[in-house]
């Protein structure tokens, strides 16, 4: 059963008919009286639709408290909080309070059924069967730690929903992989997944890489395009290094992600989209919130569930096993099987891998290529191939221990950036939080 609330009589019919029609048992309340004694009923109660005012005030504040009082009777139970554009800033207050999703009034009738849906349906495969943890494809992701078996459980359960996905982690970590991941177990797994580099697109071109374009829409263009929200639709659109999207960008994407909705360049009639959207980036878009370089609206839009990978330095139990992975596929390109000794693989196991997955696959294919051509690769072969990423004296040599290496790193970011922190962490390929713990760690901070 939904849950309506809402002082004006028009929104609750509304709802009420679209609701009804859709096969949902619907209940309905004017004020925070009715709705409480609803919730305390104990009538079971798949999701509550709420307005933010009950009265001539738009504060938003009757609508926060309704929401904490529901949540303190139903924890499970997904609220979407109802408000107009003017009033998203409280929308995300309501958010950070628990809130599931918010719409704008006026809403659209598909985009609003089909996140209803999405709230019901992630409460509902909270529990997933055995049988669907069996049928988790999980072919592209390495590893066994406790770090991953999270990341990895978490991704089980919101999969087969269309809730969206901020993945963070640092540079080479497989933000993209678990995006991947998350796609072909999903129920879009048979429709495009398209990647973004938002990173790659610049200011000016946002707009036409996005949306698209008609010819003759602009200086240059010969030809009809189509924006990457369009090949995405019925898939799932994977929007990387979304921390790098300037501000007015972002208010462009927060449109498409609110109303599903955008408008080809040169054209005048908007173009619907069904698509789930997953974003990655190694920012870190708290900071940025509060910084004012990231909207905080965009940010509650994008990370319903957020999922951190742990970096390679924290999963070293993983490490001998992408080894194996890395040299079986490289053997395979090359022709010649050469095995690895336990002198090797604990060298490997125990550098400092700033670069994350991708460095220690670079120097696994590095190794295999250029390496000694016996069979056997030892510890000094990947010795000879190694390449500490930022320190600029020799310090791979001489009897430097990891932990020396790595505060010289730190040192030497720090220098070249003048303090500046988030170049520092971006420079490293950690968070800004990882940094802080290593300055603390290494007595660095000032």
């Amino acid at each position: 059963m939904i849950l309506i609330v809402d002082d004006d009589r028009g929104v609750r019919a509304s709802l009420n008919l679209l609701f009804k029609k859709n096969g949902y048992e619907v209940a309905l309340a004017a004020d925070a009286a009715e709705a409480m004694a609803v919730v305390r009923s104990g009538e079971p109660l798949q999701l509550v639709m709420l307005d933010m005012n009950f009265s001539r005030a738009t504060t938003g504040e009757e609508g926060l408290t309704m929401l904490k009082q529901i949540k303190l009777f139903m924890p499970q139970v997904p609220v979407i909080l109802m408000t107009a554009w003017g009033s998203i800033p409280l929308a995300v207050e309501g958010i950070q309070a628990g809130a599931f999703d918010f719409i704008t009034k006026p809403w659209d009738n598909q985009l609003l059924l089909q996140r209803v849906k999405t709230a019901i349906d992630l409460r509902e495969d909270a529990a997933v069967s055995q049988a669907t943890q069996e049928d988790f494809d999980r072919s592209l992701i390495i590893g066994k730690s406790e770090g991953l078996m999270r990341v990895l459980d978490t991704i089980k359960r919101i999969a087969r929903t269309d809730a969206s996905v901020l993945i963070m982690g640092e540079n080479g970590t497989g933000k993209e992989l678990i995006a991947e991941t998350i796609h072909r177990n999903s129920r879009r797994a048979k429709k495009p997944f398209v990647k973004v580099n938002l990173g790659g697109i610049s200011q000016s071109l946002f707009e036409s890489e996005m949306f698209g374009h008609k010819k003759g829409a602009f200086t240059g263009a010969v030809a009809d395009r189509q924006g990457r929200f369009a090949l995405a639709d019925k898939g799932t659109i994977f929007l990387d290094e979304i921390g790098d999207l300037d501000l007015s960008c972002q208010v462009k994407l927060l449109r498409v992600l609110q109303e599903h909705t955008f408008e080809v360049l040169g054209e005048s009639r908007p173009t619907r989209v069904d698509m789930r959207v997953v974003c990655a980036t190694n920012a870190d878009l708290p900071a940025m919130v509060r910084e004012k370089t990231f909207r905080e609206d965009l940010f509650y839009r994008i990370n319903l569930i957020t999922v951190t990978l742990p970096p390679l330095r924290e999963r070293r139990e993983d490490i001998p096993l992408l080894v194996k992975h890395f040299a079986g596929k490289i053997a395979k390109d090359i022709g010649a099987e050469q095995k690895i000794t336990q002198r090797a693989m604990e060298f490997l196991s125990r550098l400092p891998y700033p670069g994350n997955i991708r460095e220690l696959k670079n120097l696994v294919e590095r190794t295999m290529l250029v390496g000694n051509t016996s069979g056997m690769l030892d510890r000094e072969d990947f010795e000879a191939q190694y390449q500490p990423q930022a320190p600029k004296t020799d310090l791979s040599t001489g009897g430097y221990t990891l932990d020396e290496i790595e505060r010289h790193t730190i040192e030497q970011a720090l220098e070249k950036y003048d303090g500046n922190l988030t170049r520092v962490a971006t420079e490293l390929g950690i968070t800004r939080q990882s940094l802080y713990r290593r300055m603390e760690k290494y007595g660095l901070m000032k």
